[in-house]
């Protein structure tokens, strides 16, 4: 089963070239296209697909609202922010707002497909010198409702960078009940995203690091 996508840019030789190169992938279909933040949420809320690429500056509704309401929604479709803006500020806010990553637009096609795939699988990629600064911004809440054992085990495996089929394997259940677990974790925790979660595991030590444990580590 193929991948489904959105587009959100309000340029439309940006869409264009995005659809036309991830064309080439069999494993990646794009269904919609949207022009503004408003369009991106209601295609979100229509055609429900597993990855939106949302570009942080369009007008009506600029990326980080519209990814703040679909977050806000529950729907079930990760976003990844896309941007040519390389500020602190805005990542954090994309972050923030729900986003699972975030990309610039210059990047190369591989990774751009490797992060759509990571992103419809649940996983949590963040780069060392990122991550760093983002668990620093992270609250810890007040008095967050208490996990279970087992989505304390669900979230460590998050952090550690695993994919949904990934955790299911380890734990031995099954992907549904993984996103299940996920999504009791986040409204325990009162945060958007997997992303999230991740770095609250991290600042409240429950990991080390995010990714893979042999490459990532934050003291």
């Amino acid at each position: 089963m193929s991948i489904r996508i959105v587009i959100a840019d309000d340029h439309t030789v940006v869409r264009q070239g995005l659809r036309m190169f991830l064309s080439l992938d069999q494993d990646l279909e794009v269904i919609g296209e949207a022009t503004n933040g408003v369009e991106a949420v209601d295609l979100a809320r229509k055609l429900k697909p597993d990855v939106v690429l949302m570009d942080l500056h369009m007008p009506v509704m600029d990326g980080i609202s519209a990814i703040t309401q679909i977050r806000k929604e529950k729907l079930d479709t990760e976003v990844i922010a896309v941007t040519s803006v390389v500020e602190d500020a805005m990542v954090y806010s994309a972050l923030r707002a729900g986003a699972l990553g975030y990309l610039l637009k210059d990047t190369r096609g591989d990774e751009l497909c490797r992060a759509i795939k990571s992103a419809a699988d649940g996983q949590v990629q963040l780069s060392p010198q990122i991550a760093a600064r983002l668990i620093k911004e992270v609250k810890v809440p007040d008095s967050p409702e208490k996990l279970t054992e087992r989505e304390i085990d669900v979230l460590r495996l998050l952090a550690k960078g695993l994919s949904n089929k990934e955790i299911a394997t380890s734990l031995s259940i099954t992907e549904k009940t993984v996103k299940t677990h996920v999504s009791n974790i986040l409204s325990k925790l009162n945060v958007p995203s997997r992303t999230q979660a991740a770095l609250y595991a991290v600042r409240v030590g429950l990991v080390t690091g995010l990714g893979d444990s042999n490459n990532f580590s934050y003291s």
